[in-house]
Formats: structure tokens, C-alpha cells, sequence
């Protein structure tokens, strides 16, 4: 795919030397928007921007939406306001809204003063909702259905207005914006009369979530049931929404993509790599590295209160990395478990008890294994093939127990740190790898001296 994408660029890149811009043209409106907003971005500014006013509106439109904020910006300021106001008014409320979350306050004057009032109302109505709430990602534009409407007429006005909607593939049938029903294209096209009316076929039944629900719940909601949309009605019960399976699939990525950035040791970007610069992944990186680095302070420390210990058997210090690494590991294994299945809903806080219950049974088994093949290695090749004498049977037992205790210590705290932390009310995410290592490592070596005091008498 990446050979393709090259390969096409250099083509493009002498159709446009050559101006041959009509060529170009049609080489683009036959590609998906997605493919021409990647394609655009990688040309310079002007010729960018020659091409997409170019391009047919519907298809400009919904590259538009897929492009980076940053380009967004270039290409508006390059717009004239008829340009403008051609590209707004192709575009979903939902799309527009998030172009005017992203840009700077010149840019969405600009914006605002280039839609119609009912446009601008429904926009703004939408960046009124909390971050990440369905209501700010939900879109105004769906298929409303009254009752006492027949199935042919239904048809008819979804022939009329459903080109304007996000999706007309579900409709919801709806009294003084109380949301009463629900029923799809296929319910309509199937119905074996005309003359039916719409509420003898819609479903009552109707799953809803509020304006202010999290995103992270919607999307969980879109996974289970397999929606295709998904109404949202305020507090009074008023249907004021919806939101679209596409917009479903972006809040998943967008999830993920965090979830991963935060389980690595980093705060959230909304750029991709590409477009971020060295600055501000070097922002986004710091914060964590200084805090990992400041809490090692506590391994340092440990180490140094059993200086002397060690000193009486220095061979002790060459199994400390196995043990900090094997503890570091085990509770990341334990902690990504638990915030995966916390965040597809499999799991609350009040499964804490079983989960611990598991997490020991588990811990065991590793426990035990690992140790087996650690007192062969350290018997085998530290003392007979290294040849080192210092180590006994007695310190392989020592280094075996204090990786059992360690394996058990460190998922019981890989499991429930997650658990406190969603329970807190913060990401269960930020209990991740960085974290649980670092706990893992203090508490692996606290264990080892321990052990090593108590059986070696040191």
C-alpha cells in the first residue's frame, strides 16, 4: 500500500508540473475523501489548494473533514467567504462542530459568520455539551417520523429529506420531541401495505443514552448491541440527536489511542506522528519520565539501607535486575487484563474480590513455574558453568521464594490499582505499565532483602 501511495504521489506531482490540473482532477474525484485529504496533505500549500477548489463539492467537503486541523486552518484562510460557506454547507452539524473545536477564535468567527442561523444554533448548541460527552459528538441531523404516519408516506420523506441526514437507515418515531419509537428502512420497504401506519411497526423498546453520557460508554453500547445509530435525548427525555456508527468507530480509536499513550508513560496527543513536532513529544513524554525517574529514588534508597548486607554476600546484587524486571512484568500483565476488560465494561469495582481471588491463583502457577526454571538456571549455570561458588543451593532457594512472593505481590497490585483508580473516578490507564513497574520494583526488592535476611542471616 505504501509502494501505491508513492507511486501515485510522483504521478500526481507531474500532472501538476505539467498543469495538467483537469487529469489531476479527475484522478481524484474518483478516490474515497479519506485517500484525497491524505493525498492533498502531502502536496505544498498552493498546489493543495488549487486542487481541492477543483474538486467536486460533496467530495471537497468530506475531505475536508478528514483533513488535520492545521491544514484545515491553511486551506480556510485561503478560502473566500463563497468558498467557504459551499464547504460548510456540505458538511454534517457534528463535522462542522468539531472543525470549530479545533480552530483559533479568528478562524471560527469566520466560520460561524459563514453558516446559516439554524446551522450556527445547532452548532453551538453542540459545543455547549462536556468534552467527550455524547451530546458533543452526537449530530442534530437525523430522521424524525410522526405518529399517524403511514409507511408510504414515511418513504416519501425520506426519498425528500434523508440525502440531508447522517444516517436515515434507522428512523425514530417521535411526539413533541419525546422519543416514542424506532424503525428502520427495511421495516418500511418490507411492510406488506402502504397504508400501515408507522406505529403498528416501530419498536418501543428504544435504547437512549442523555446528552451527558461519557463517550467511552456510547462507544461500549455500539459494541454490544451492534447499532447502527444511536438516539440521545436530554434530561427532559427530549430527543435532541443522534450518533452514527462512523462516529462510534472514531471515538474507539480515539479511546484506544489514549489508553495506549497513557499505559506507555505519556499524556494524550490529537496529532498523528507524523505532524507532531520533536517540542511537543518531548511535552508530552517529560512529565512521566521525571516522575519515573524522582521514584526510582525509592529503589536507590533500599538498595542503599541494605548496603552492608549485600556487602557480606555481594552475588545477591547479580539477581536483583531478574527479580525487578520479572516483578515489573508480572503486574503489567495483571494491570492491562484488568483495564482492558474495566474499559469494555466487563468488569466493575465490585468484582474486586474475585478478581484478587484469580489474580492469586494465577499468580501461584507463574509463581511456582518461574521459580522451577530459575533454581535450574541459577544452579546450572551460575554455579557450574559460570563457576561461581558464592552461589549455594541455599541463595538459589532465597532468589526462588523472592520471585514467588514477588509474582503474587505484584499482580494482586497490577489488578487492583486499576480498580481504585476507575472507582476514584480517574483513567484506570494511568495505573498502567510506568506505575505498576515502579511499584513492583520497590516491593520485589523489600521482599528479596527480606528473604535474603531472614534464611542467610545476613
Amino acid at each position: 500500500m505504501a509502494d501505491f501511495n508513492a507511486t501515485f504521489q510522483k504521478t500526481l506531482d507531474i500532472l501538476l508540473e505539467e498543469k495538467k490540473y483537469s487529469s489531476a482532477k479527475d484522478i481524484l474525484s474518483t478516490m474515497a475523501p479519506e485517500d484525497v485529504a491524505s493525498v492533498l496533505q502531502e502536496l505544498d500549500e498552493k498546489p493543495a489548494a488549487l486542487l481541492f477548489r477543483l474538486l467536486p463539492k460533496k467530495i471537497a467537503a468530506e475531505a475536508f473533514v478528514e483533513m488535520e486541523s492545521d491544514f484545515q486552518e491553511e486551506l480556510i484562510k485561503g478560502f473566500s467567504d463563497k468558498e467557504l460557506t459551499a464547504i460548510l454547507d456540505e458538511m454534517y452539524v457534528n463535522d462542522a462542530a468539531d472543525i470549530v473545536e479545533e480552530m483559533p477564535a479568528n478562524v471560527v468567527n469566520r466560520i460561524l459568520s459563514n453558516v446559516n442561523a439554524e446551522t450556527r444554533t445547532a452548532i453551538n448548541q453542540i459545543l455547549q455539551y462536556p468534552e467527550n460527552s455524547a451530546g458533543s459528538i452526537m449530530t442534530t441531523e437525523y430522521v424524525s417520523l410522526r405518529l399517524g404516519t403511514t409507511v408510504g408516506q414515511a418513504i416519501n420523506q425520506i426519498r425528500r429529506k434523508g440525502s440531508d441526514k447522517k444516517s436515515f437507515y434507522t428512523c425514530y418515531v417521535t411526539q413533541n420531541r419525546k422519543l416514542l419509537g424506532r424503525l428502520s428502512v427495511k421495516d418500511l420497504l418490507l411492510a406488506k401495505d402502504d397504508d400501515l401506519l408507522i406505529d403498528d411497526l416501530m419498536k418501543t423498546n428504544v435504547i437512549s443514552v442523555n446528552t451527558h453520557t461519557d463517550q467511552e460508554e456510547v462507544a461500549q453500547m455500539f459494541s454490544k448491541y451492534n447499532f447502527m445509530a444511536l438516539p440521545v435525548v436530554d434530561k427532559e427525555q427530549n430527543m435532541v440527536g443522534i450518533i452514527s456508527f462512523d462516529d462510534a468507530i472514531d471515538v474507539m480509536e480515539d479511546e484506544t489511542t489514549e489508553d495506549i499513550e497513557i499505559m506507555a508513560g505519556m499524556t494524550p496527543s490529537d496529532k498523528t506522528y507524523l505532524r507532531t513536532s520533536a517540542f511537543s513529544l518531548f511535552k508530552h513524554r517529560i512529565g512521566w519520565l521525571l516522575f519515573l525517574m524522582v521514584s526510582a529514588t525509592f529503589t536507590g534508597m533500599i538498595i542503599t539501607n541494605f548496603e552492608s548486607a549485600l556487602s557480606q554476600l555481594v552475588v545477591l546484587t547479580a539477581f536483583i535486575p531478574m527479580l525487578m524486571d520479572t516483578g515489573g512484568n508480572s503486574g503489567s500483565q495483571s494491570s492491562v487484563t484488568i483495564i482492558r476488560s474495566l474499559s469494555l465494561g466487563e468488569l466493575g469495582f465490585s468484582d474486586i474480590g474475585i478478581i484478587i481471588w484469580k489474580e492469586i491463583r494465577t499468580a501461584v502457577l507463574c509463581g511456582i513455574a518461574l521459580s522451577a526454571v530459575c533454581f535450574a538456571k541459577v544452579m546450572l549455570v551460575d554455579r557450574l558453568l559460570l563457576g561461581n561458588t558464592d552461589v549455594s543451593a541455599m541463595v538459589a532457594l532465597v532468589v526462588c521464594l523472592t520471585m514467588t512472593v514477588t509474582v503474587l505481590v505484584a499482580k494482586v497490585v497490577g489488578c487492583t490499582l486499576p480498580l481504585f483508580a476507575k472507582k476514584l473516578g480517574f483513567d484506570p490507564a494511568v495505573m498502567a505499565s510506568p506505575l505498576i513497574t515502579t511499584i513492583a520494583d520497590t516491593l520485589s526488592l523489600l521482599v528479596y532483602f527480606g528473604i535474603a535476611k531472614f534464611f542467610l542471616h545476613l
